[in-house]
C-alpha cells in the first residue's frame, strides 16, 4: 500500500484521481482549501478506511512540517483553480498555489524521497503560433492580461520543478494537461463542455464565443487520470514535461452542434464576443506520452459526450425532483 498525497482533492480531476487511487488499494491523503473544490465530490469516499481529508491551503508554511504527511511515497499536485471563470476571480490565490504551493510540495517530496507529478496546463503555450503544440515549443503568452495569473503561474511552477529536479534530484514529472471533461465538472464551471451540455439539456441558448472557428482538443477524464498515473509510475518520465491530451482537434462550433445533436436539444446556438487572449488553436502532440508512458486516449469525443450528457441530465432530473419535494 502506497501513501499518496493528492492536492486539490475536492476538485474535478483531484476527486476522480483520489477515487481511482483508493480503488487500487492505496492510502490517500486529500488536501484542499475548498476555494473551488466541493466536499460533495468526496461524499462517496469520505468514510473510506484508507482516506484522510485535510482542509488546508498548500500555500500555508506549516504544510511541509505536518506529521501526517511524513512517509509519503507519491504526491500529485493538482491544487489550483483551472477554469478562467474561477482563476480570474481568484487571481492572487491562483498565482500563490502554483508557485509557493508548488515549492512546498516539492520540499515535501524532497524530504520524503517521494515522487511527484505536477499538473501544469496547455495554457503554458498561450495563444500558440506553432500548431499543433509539442513540449519543446516555448509558447506565446501575455504577461499583462486576465489569463496571465494562471498561464504564467503554471509556467513558474514548472520552473520550480526544474530547479528541484536539477539541484536536489527530486523525482518530479510535469504534465501539461489539455482540455479534460466529464460530468464531474461543476455545472457552473464555465468551460466549453460543461457550458454546452448544461445549456443543451435545459433548452437554453448554447453560447459560442467568437465565430466558433477556434479549436480545442477534448480528453475524457478517465484517459487523463490514466495518463497521470502512468507518469507517476514511469521512471522515464522523471525530469520531463509531457503533454496529456487528445490529439483529435475540433472547432468549438462543431462541438456545440454535436452536443445539441446528442442531447436531442432544441437550443439555439448564439455567438458572443471572444474573451481577451482566448487561444485560437489548441491541439497536443502526444508522441512523447506514447513513447515514455505507452499512453494515448481511448475514449472518443462522441462517446465521452454521451456519458457526460446522460449524467448531467440525471443530476438535473434529481435536482428537479428535490425541488418538487
Amino acid at each position: 500500500m502506497k501513501k499518496v498525497i493528492v492536492t486539490g482533492a475536492a476538485g474535478f480531476l483531484g476527486s476522480c484521481l483520489t477515487r481511482k487511487l483508493l480503488a487500487d488499494g492505496n492510502q490517500v491523503i486529500g488536501i484542499d482549501n475548498l476555494l473551488t473544490g466541493r466536499v460533495s465530490n468526496l461524499a462517496e469516499i469520505r468514510d473510506h478506511a484508507n482516506f484522510t481529508f485535510i482542509q488546508m491551503d498548500v500555500v500555508s508554511e506549516s504544510m511541509v512540517e505536518m506529521k501526517p504527511l511524513a512517509g509519503v511515497d507519491e504526491i500529485y499536485h493538482l491544487a489550483s483553480p483551472a477554469s478562467p471563470k474561477f482563476y480570474q476571480s481568484a487571481a492572487l490565490d491562483t498565482i500563490a498555489v502554483n508557485t509557493i504551493g508548488t515549492k512546498h510540495m516539492l520540499e515535501l517530496a524532497k524530504s520524503n524521497g517521494a515522487r511527484m507529478v505536477y499538473t501544469s496546463t496547455s495554457e503554458a503555450y498561450g495563444d500558440p503560433e506553432v500548431h499543433p503544440q509539442q513540449e519543446m515549443y516555448r509558447g506565446n503568452v501575455n504577461t499583462w492580461g486576465p489569463r496571465a495569473c494562471y498561464d504564467e503561474a503554471k509556467r513558474l511552477g514548472e520552473v520550480y520543478c526544474y530547479e528541484y529536479y536539477r539541484q536536489f534530484q527530486v523525482q518530479v514529472k510535469v504534465a501539461r494537461i489539455f482540455n479534460t471533461y466529464s460530468a464531474n465538472l461543476r455545472n457552473d464551471d464555465g468551460r466549453v463542455i460543461s457550458n454546452f451540455v448544461n445549456q443543451a439539456i435545459r433548452g437554453e441558448d448554447i453560447t459560442v464565443y467568437g465565430d466558433g472557428s477556434q479549436t480545442r482538443s477534448f480528453c475524457y477524464v478517465d484517459d487523463t487520470i490514466q495518463g497521470l498515473m502512468r507518469m507517476m509510475e514511469k521512471n522515464a518520465a522523471t525530469g520531463e514535461i509531457i503533454n496529456l491530451g487528445n490529439p483529435q482537434e475540433y472547432a468549438v462550433l462543431h462541438v456545440a452542434e454535436l452536443v445539441k445533436k446528442l442531447a436531442h436539444s432544441n437550443s439555439r446556438i448564439t455567438f458572443h464576443d471572444l474573451p481577451k487572449d482566448d487561444p485560437k488553436l489548441r491541439c497536443p502532440v502526444i508522441d512523447k506520452a506514447k513513447k515514455l508512458l505507452d499512453w494515448e486516449p481511448q475514449i472518443t469525443l462522441e462517446e465521452g459526450l454521451v456519458r457526460t450528457i446522460e449524467i448531467y441530465r440525471a443530476q438535473l432530473s434529481e435536482a428537479a425532483g428535490g425541488d418538487r419535494a
